[in-house]
């Protein structure tokens, strides 16, 4: 089975629709799949709802679907650098279901797993735990949370060989390995593909059962904020 696709816009044929569930991976703009999210903005898509950790900026990465308000709702941890998110959801134009986030993280490797649910105590007694199955277990409280899957997970590797074998580089590894479990179908956007056999098993992240196609893409690699200081 042949998983390399020539661009993100073949990779992603046949699998958007209107509201679907997305999953794209990264930590701010660190590990997204960038080439993907254009694709996907371009697909025309809308009523998309969107779980990742962020939701972006204004004019990169997921912040360019917020843009073509092609994203009903999102799942998410932190949302606090993008103006246009703000902005759509103070005028109730934007859903939001928020996480901590290591809840979300938890929810991720959940549904990748098949577990559809599971207690914690993060977030009893705030906000987050509204509405929710509370439960005692040796004399303290928990919540239930729901484990998350979606329709296509959106996943940014470093090297894949062309069974799918995944390694990711460094923090860019952060959401991608659990949500390349989660998706019904994953697509992953890579540095490189090599031959079957030149990654070391060891050191492999995701195993390729869980790709089911691959892209090889041009990456910007932004720094979602400078710091620096006086020499």
């Amino acid at each position: 089975m042949n998983k390399i696709y020539p661009d993100a816009k073949a990779a992603l044929e046949g699998l958007t629709f209107d509201g679907m569930t997305v999953m794209a991976g990264g930590f701010g703009l660190c590990g997204i799949p960038e080439n993907l999210i254009v694709a996907l903005r371009d697909s025309g898509a809308k009523d998309i709802t969107a779980i990742s950790n962020n939701a972006g900026v204004d004019d990169f990465g997921l912040g360019l679907l917020l843009q073509t308000r092609q994203i009903k709702k999102m799942v998410s941890s932190y949302v606090g650098e993008n103006a246009t998110f703000e902005k759509q959801y103070l005028n109730g134009e934007l859903e939001l279901e928020f996480n901590p986030q290591g809840t979300l993280a938890e929810r991720i490797r959940a549904g990748g797993a098949g577990i559809p649910g599971f207690y914690t105590k993060t977030g009893v007694g705030t906000l987050i735990a509204e509405g929710k199955e509370h439960k005692d277990f040796n004399g303290e409280t928990y919540i239930m949370e729901t484990g998350l899957v979606a329709d296509v997970s959106l996943v940014k590797a470093w090297k894949a060989d062309k069974e799918g074998n995944l390694i990711y580089r460094k923090t860019a590894r952060n959401f991608n390995p659990m949500m390349a479990t989660a998706g019904k179908t994953c697509v992953v956007e890579v540095e490189e593909i090599v031959e079957i056999g030149e990654l070391d098993p060891d050191n492999i992240h995701t195993a390729g059962i869980f790709v089911d196609r691959i892209i090889v893409g041009s990456h910007e690699k932004r720094i979602e904020k400078r710091t620096t200081r006086a020499a």
